[in-house]
């Protein structure tokens, strides 16, 4: 044993294998950090993009969705519109017993009728 390994081995830690082991063993730490460094990168990029796509499928849905209910809201709106117009009222009215009312009349507050006045 030389004198330089036998001070190493005082000191608490053993003789290099090398004149390069010491500097491969501190590189080994910054290596690792980069390598944990990227595969996190990787891993957080992967997890972005699948909740991208998920997203995009549900926009993607609602949209299907927002046709569907639009198409239905226009047919029931063209459904109203259909049994509102007057014509429609006048049959429907006919087929329920309905017949067409004559003039006005008003109660006053003694109970008795009276024509409106003409204007």
């Amino acid at each position: 044993m030389t004198r330089g390994q036998a001070a190493r081995l005082v000191r608490g830690r053993p003789a290099a294998a090398g004149p390069g082991g010491a500097r491969q063993a501190a590189k080994m730490p910054f290596v690792l950090l980069v390598v944990a460094l990227l595969a996190g990168g990787l891993i957080s990029l992967l997890l972005l993009n699948s909740a991208l796509n998920q997203g995009s499928f549900q926009l993607s849905k609602l949209k299907k969705e927002t046709t569907a209910l639009t198409d239905e809201q226009q047919a029931l709106q063209r459904d109203v519109d259909g049994y509102s117009a007057p014509d429609a009222l006048q049959r429907r009215a006919r087929e329920l017993g309905l017949v067409p009312g004559g003039s006005p009349v008003f109660l006053g507050p003694d109970g008795r009728t009276a024509a409106p006045r003409p204007r």
